[in-house]
């Protein structure tokens, strides 16, 4: 586990490797143009291709946080001057919670209805958006001192996770299918089914807006999927094994699935943790040459539907 003055890497850019043509002397139009029209076809199949882009993380740690070990989390974000914003779930346990970051603290929190079981949040303006497992009602907070608004109906077959880029709701059901959602009609807009080599990546689960795509938990592993909103391809593997090992090893024998992504826009920061987790990390992406083959199957086990 590194410490953040052992860190050295610099943060990631998500962006895809840019290909060059380089050349020692004069060539002919003629062939300089047949260059240009191959290189132009290599990149189309490969921006076409599940396997050309697709690269594996690890990650360092550059931060621990105390989180509330009784927190089934479903839903986080960042909320902005060191706090964050948490959904937890289990029936008579569901609430809508601010913390603070460094101390773990609850600042404010909303109970929900022992009925409910709360699923995954977002924040669209001033207004908290959260929906509830196996329910298509979600309900609406205020930002600010977490009171509830209203409610709403979604188009998905169930609450799982939330998401926005500001403009769109981006949903999940469980299921391989990423939805678009209009944020004033609740209608869906679209819907992609979300694919590695060829394999649909069923249970996506907690969701995150990073930097134009989809970060998704897969739910029941340690991984998280890093996904194109437009085609729903997996672009990327982040692999987190060793966070849950770590808890394990210390005794942490208690802790459920990793789950719970929140990205802080401003400041770059990223931060994860998991359902009954006692701690909340940064952390910082790093690529790692493929291992296991990239056979994801070893790597982020997934039954199969």
């Amino acid at each position: 586990m590194a410490s953040p003055s052992s860190i050295h890497s610099k943060p990631i850019a998500f962006s895809r490797p840019r290909r060059y043509i380089g050349r020692k002397g004069p060539l002919s139009s003629a062939l300089v143009a047949f260059c240009l029209l191959f290189v132009l076809s290599v990149r189309w199949k490969n921006s076409n291709s599940q396997q050309s882009n697709h690269i594996f993380y690890s990650i360092d740690i550059v931060n621990e946080f105390p989180h509330d070990p009784q927190a089934f989390t479903q839903g986080l974000l960042y909320g902005g001057n060191d706090t964050l914003l948490e959904s937890t779930g289990l029936y008579g346990r569901s609430s809508v919670r601010k913390v603070h970051l460094k101390s773990g603290k609850v600042q404010r929190s909303y109970k929900m209805d022992r009925s409910l079981f709360g699923e995954g949040l977002t924040l669209f303006g001033d207004r908290l958006l959260q929906v509830a497992w196996l329910t298509k009602t979600g309900f609406t907070y205020d930002r600010y001192n977490l009171s509830k608004i209203g409610s709403f109906s979604h188009p998905m077959k169930d609450g799982w996770g939330l998401a926005t880029d500001g403009k769109v709701i981006f949903g999940s059901d469980g299921s391989s299918t990423l939805y678009q959602i209009d944020p004033l009609t609740w209608k869906a807009i679209k819907k992609v089914v979300v694919k590695y080599n060829g394999r649909e990546i069923p249970y996506l689960n907690e969701l995150e807006y990073v930097s134009g795509d989809i970060w998704a938990n897969i739910w029941q592993t340690d991984c998280i999927a890093r996904i194109s909103q437009e085609s729903g391809l997996v672009l990327s593997w982040i692999l987190l094994h060793e966070l849950r090992q770590n808890l394990l090893k210390s005794g942490n024998m208690g802790i459920d699935v990793l789950n719970g992504i929140a990205w802080d826009e401003i400041n770059k920061r990223l931060f994860v943790t998991g359902k009954l987790w006692p701690k909340l990390y940064e952390i910082q992406i790093r690529p790692v040459i493929s291992p296991l083959n990239g056979d994801i199957a070893e790597l982020c086990p997934i039954r199969a539907l």
